[in-house]
């Protein structure tokens, strides 16, 4: 596992070297000047997380191209036969949630686990953190109903006050509830999985007594709205690539997501009890702290990067997409006073440190491109070096989207995979929609990030997770010019200042700030069209952007 580690940073920092060299040819042309200091420390500032990204994708893609099984070789395992399936809690944790779709997709679970004969060894329990009112009183007939097709398996607790979080609730059952279970599957609300999946990790569990968690791979349920079908199109080729990669030099010390995987009941509840901040707050992200405390207590962590059978859904729009980022970013950002605490291993304050940098570079970036149309504007005598930002900005995306990009490789290389996708010409077309969609995105993501750790920052303690936790849309929606306007003028009053200083130095200084503030320029209409219907309608017509559970 050193010799795979060593590989690892040696990659970063190769990475690492080629962009900082790339900088410096960008910045010395005409000197120093106040402005392009602050490009270079910004800049280096999210060389961190690009690094990463380059480790994880080589890794990874390299694995699924030339591995006889990836799989495989991220999760060794024994070939011999598994025993008997563990008496497993299936526990489904839910918060003001919809439930229309949840409960059927329960329902299948179940029977397709009685159909592969081991249905006797599983319950649901629906855990609910649900307030009380009137969607309380909707929840709790909806389970009720459906509690009559199976009384004996299927079971209900809403609790009055939701102590700390989902982390609580679930801590709450295992204490209470989950009594002569050994495995416990989690679930949230949106959790797609299948009975050969939940098996596969069940006989992990069986065949390796020292695992305390398998997290299974877990990628997006067809959509037809524009956003989520092209988000979740780029994230299922990065996540396949990121994930094995991860997993590999991760070894026994992997991440937990906290949903979709499979858990042994007994060593996490003697070592995965969070107890509050310093502050009071109780801690939101709980799962990376769960993982790295197994992991420190001698207890294997591994993730399954195997597609099938494992979804979830993602966010109908970009609003919802906005609000579900800010949370994640709330809960991450709570690391940084874990870091220091006693009882966890290097590799579990590693992958705590990467969730924080999976967020704090946002600012970074914003600084950069300030700082960059400052330059450009200050200096509009000077000849841009349009070939070196070329080169800089190309190996920069490169990297940074690496995972991604070196999915969509893996899949043009295998005429099998190409298949599942409807052919590479369905393929390429939904490749370059994705990335140019990407492109803009991230842009706004930039900013909107940025803005929310400025709000946090101002709130302190009573952060916007721990004030409210509004009923969650995951049905798809259209967005208003109004509701976008209102969400997204600064973004586009940004875009165009930064715009205009850019142009100031010549129209290829503008041209090259494309890829980081075109996406503000256009961010009103981006909101607008990405949850247009109809838009959604063309592309799922035209097989744009499909996955393969579309095409079947």
């Amino acid at each position: 596992m050193m010799l795979r580690r060593f590989l690892f940073w040696l990659i970063c920092l190769a990475a690492a070297t080629g962009l900082g060299w790339l900088l410096l040819r960008l910045l010395e042309p005409g000197g120093w000047t106040a402005a392009k200091i602050v490009m270079g420390i910004a800049f280096l500032g999210t060389l961190p997380w690009t690094c990463i990204c380059a480790g994880n994708g080589w890794i990874g893609f390299l694995l699924l191209v030339f591995s006889h099984d990836a799989v495989r070789a991220t999760f060794p395992i024994s070939d011999r036969p598994a025993t008997p399936v563990p008496r497993t809690a299936i526990a489904l944790t839910v918060r003001r949630e919809d439930l229309t779709d949840t409960l059927p997709a329960m329902r299948r679970l179940l029977d397709d686990l009685d159909a592969a004969g081991h249905g006797n060894a599983f319950a649901l329990f629906v855990l609910s953190d649900t307030p009380a009112g009137a969607e309380a009183d909707m929840e709790a007939a909806m389970v009720a109903g459906f509690q009559v097709s199976d009384p004996g398996r299927i079971h209900y607790r809403r609790r009055r006050e939701n102590t700390g979080f989902k982390a609580g609730n679930i801590m709450e059952f295992l204490d209470n509830g989950a009594g002569g279970f050994e495995l416990m599957l989690t679930l949230d609300a949106d959790s797609i999985v299948s009975a050969p999946a939940v098996l596969r990790m069940a006989r992990a569990m069986v065949l390796e007594p020292r695992l305390g968690i398998v997290q299974h791979l877990t990628v997006g349920m067809p959509s037809a709205q524009a956003f989520t079908r092209l988000f979740q199109f780029g994230m299922r080729a990065g996540m396949r690539v990121w994930a094995t990669g991860q997993a590999w030099w991760q070894g026994p010390a992997g991440p937990y997501w906290g949903h979709n995987a499979m858990v042994r009941i007994a060593p996490f509840r003697e070592h995965c009890r969070l107890a509050p901040l310093s502050d009071g707050r109780a801690i939101l992200s709980h799962d990376q702290v769960e993982a790295a405390r197994l992991a420190a207590a001698g207890w294997h962590v591994r993730v399954l990067a195997q597609e099938a059978g494992s979804q979830e859904a993602n966010p109908p729009g970009l609003p919802e997409f906005l609000a579900r980022d800010a949370r994640w970013m709330e809960g991450n950002l709570q690391y940084v006073h874990l870091l220091g605490q006693p009882g966890f291993a290097p590799m579990g304050r590693w992958q705590m440190v990467q969730a924080i940098l999976l967020f704090a570079g946002a600012p970074l970036y914003l600084v950069f491109a300030l700082a960059a149309a400052t330059a450009a504007a200050s200096d509009a005598v000077s000849a841009f070096p349009a070939g070196i930002a070329a080169g800089l900005t190309f190996a920069w995306a490169g990297i940074l989207y690496g995972p991604k990009l070196l999915g969509y490789v893996e899949v043009a290389m295998s005429s099998t995979l190409r298949r599942r996708y409807g052919g590479l010409g369905r393929f390429l077309a939904g490749c370059l929609t994705e990335f140019a969609f990407t492109l803009l995105l991230d842009a706004v993501m930039t900013v909107s990030k940025t803005l929310a750790m400025l709000r946090l920052a101002l709130a302190g303690r009573h952060g916007p997770a721990t004030q409210n936790w509004a009923l969650q849309n995951r049905r798809g929606r259209s967005v208003g010019w109004g509701e976008a306007t209102r969400l997204f003028w600064p973004h586009a009053l940004l875009g165009m200042a930064l715009l205009a200083g850019f142009g100031m130095a010549g129209w290829k200084a503008a041209l090259w700030s494309v890829p980081f503030v075109g996406g503000l320029v256009v961010a009103i209409p981006l909101c607008v069209w990405s949850a247009d219907p109809r838009i959604g309608a063309w592309l799922r017509a035209r097989g744009i952007a499909a996955v393969p559970e579309e095409i079947g």
